[in-house]
């Protein structure tokens, strides 16, 4: 995944539940399962059936009911997404749920970063006016735009606000709303993607539907929604949102289908230029191979874009796409590297590389920043700080926009709350989740803001240990270094966010060692007192030539299986790696 070359310490991962039972696994998975706070093997089902029933969350009922209206009276809909990947599959499973279940007219509007900003407001209610729809759909987004949903109902058009943002104070004056983060929402899970929560309305949608006789007054077959699954995977993964059991069966049943084929031209398509292997793709392909390949349309261009490649039924149209979307990642890696640069530089003269200088919360702009790579940026920095990070670029008319990325511990949209309390003229606008969130500012405000960030952030460091950690499952057998045990592994659970994958640890000779791609450590390593040579590769590691006369390492990594001309072999990716003298 990556390499950071700050120290860290390998530490044991706490065992959080010492009573479950799981005597049919492993030892190894036994202890993985004890250590995430499994609370019984119901927890590692991952079947439909296992899924809470669309009625729980609060506010479906008026959903539905809006939009069984909508669809007797073939009412026009307009859906209104946002510009990430969950924006961009949530916008597509709306379409597509919306048009199987047998609706009208269906069109989007996802908002242009550059011109518009993030969700439904006055100017992107102008824009689909145009369109004279009757009903606005909002996906992933219109929790927090109190005035854009008032300027809809001006113009007599009907909101309905699917989202999963944590809401603000006031809540707009929608039609209905389905968010699993409302106050009071007893849902079982608080972690729906946006993508999640409107597979959800569907489901309860069809269920009405069905109770209607909807699907044989209309000569219609009712669809099994099962087949968007492979978007809603994607859109899941892709926003980092936490894998609890709902999150972990809507993404594996979604995987299931992508690996039997049975997914959209365009995820496809997605699939061949980023060089994975469709049939054996995993949680973290969709993270780091499909996910930036469909964000970088609406962080270099249009989400329009990746909305088409992810819609076409055509084949050679999606892959055309997916091509453009393959360039434009291209381009933004490259502008990437050049903004980390920078920000190195600026890091430098504030003498935040030194621990003794090292502030709780970091702000930095640079007047040439491209908008749509510093959240990117701002995580980077993150992961090599440790330390809540905000990036920002100019946006125009004396502003600018800010991507905000945190560490464990310390709830950013809360931190953002802090400051817009104590200094309620510094922010514009702010919205997000506990690990990332936006914001926009006055030029002129970057000083004070950059000061009130840092405070806010220390209040929430303080009691916090901030040495970096690396937490392991423990030391494999020379035994369990197999192609057999990395698949019982890596097919054991569907690993994500705060459900990460196992990593262990372990002391290794190095046997060979070489550079690949320029910025990539390829090793065979053997356990020191062992006998089984293992290949092993350190991406992104910085200056690898330094690395090519060591001869034994400290090593935190994951079991992968690597597939060359049909053969597969099982290698570690390393996480972090230390020489020992």
């Amino acid at each position: 995944m990556y390499y950071q070359g700050v120290k860290k310490n390998i530490l044991p991962r706490p065992v959080l539940n010492k009573r479950l039972q799981l005597d049919d696994f492993h030892p190894v998975l036994q202890r993985i399962f004890k250590s995430r706070g499994v609370k019984s093997v119901e927890e590692l089902d991952r079947t439909l059936a296992h899924l809470p029933p669309p009625t729980a969350l609060n506010g479906m009922t008026q959903m539905v009911d809006h939009l069984v209206m909508a669809l007797t009276q073939q009412q026009k809909i307009t859906i209104v997404g946002d510009f990430d990947a969950d924006g961009a599959t949530s916008c597509a499973v709306a379409i597509k749920g919306l048009q199987l279940l047998g609706a009208g007219p269906v069109s989007f509007v996802v908002p242009n970063r550059f011109e518009y900003g993030y969700g439904l407001t006055p100017e992107i209610v102008a824009l689909v006016n145009q369109q004279s729809p009757d009903v606005i759909i909002t996906v992933d987004n219109g929790i927090s735009s109190i005035d854009g949903v008032e300027a809809a109902k001006a113009l007599g058009i009907k909101v309905l606000v699917t989202d999963h943002h944590l809401p603000g104070d006031q809540l707009p004056a929608a039609d209905a709303i389905v968010n699993p983060n409302l106050p009071g929402q007893l849902f079982p899970s608080k972690a729906l993607a946006g993508v999640g929560v409107m597979f959800y309305v569907l489901l309860a949608l069809r269920s009405r539907l069905r109770s209607l006789n909807w699907f044989e007054k209309q000569s219609i077959k009712e669809p099994n929604l099962a087949q968007l699954l492979d978007y809603v995977a994607l859109g899941t993964i892709a926003d980092v949102v936490p894998l609890d059991q709902v999150n972990r069966i809507l993404v594996h049943q979604g995987l299931l289908r992508i690996r039997s084929g049975q997914c959209s031209p365009g995820i496809k398509a997605l699939i061949e230029v980023s060089g994975r292997n469709l049939n054996s793709l995993s949680a973290s392909d969709l993270g780091f191979a499909l996910g930036p390949r469909l964000n970088a349309a609406g962080r270099m261009d249009d989400m329009s874009l990746g909305i088409q490649c992810l819609l076409t039924n055509d084949d050679a149209l999606a892959k055309d796409i997916a091509l453009q979307l393959d360039d434009l990642n291209s381009d933004r890696r490259e502008i990437e590297g050049q903004m980390k640069v920078e920000a190195m530089a600026l890091l430098s003269e504030m003498k935040a590389l030194d621990e003794r200088h090292l502030p709780s919360g970091v702000c930095l702009y640079d007047g040439n920043w491209h908008q749509g790579v510093i959240g990117i940026l701002a995580s980077r920095i993150k992961d090599k700080l440790h330390r809540p990070v905000v990036a920002f670029a100019p946006s125009g008319q004396g502003e600018i926009k800010g991507s905000a990325r945190s560490i464990p511990g310390v709830h950013i949209r809360d931190v953002l709350s802090d400051v817009a309390a104590a200094h309620p003229h510094l922010l514009s606008k702010f919205g997000g989740h506990a690990m990332a969130a936006g914001l926009t500012l006055k030029m002129h405000d970057f000083p004070p803001f950059s000061l009130a960030f840092d405070e806010m952030v220390a209040r929430r460091l303080s009691s916090m240990d901030l040495e970096q950690k690396i937490y392991s499952d423990g030391e494999l057998a020379d035994t369990e270094l197999t192609l057999e045990f990395a698949e019982l592994v890596l097919n054991a659970a569907t690993w994500g966010q705060e459900f990460p994958e196992p990593v262990f640890h372990g002391l290794f000779d190095v046997i060979q060692a070489r550079i690949v791609g320029q910025h990539h450590l390829k090793l065979v390593l053997r356990q020191t007192a062992g006998q089984q040579l293992i290949d092993a590769i350190v991406f992104f590691i910085e200056q690898p030539e330094q690395w090519l006369g060591v001869r034994k390492v400290n090593a935190a990594y994951r079991l992968d299986i690597n597939e060359y001309r049909g053969n597969r072999t099982v290698q570690m990716i390393i996480q972090y790696v230390e020489k020992m003298l």
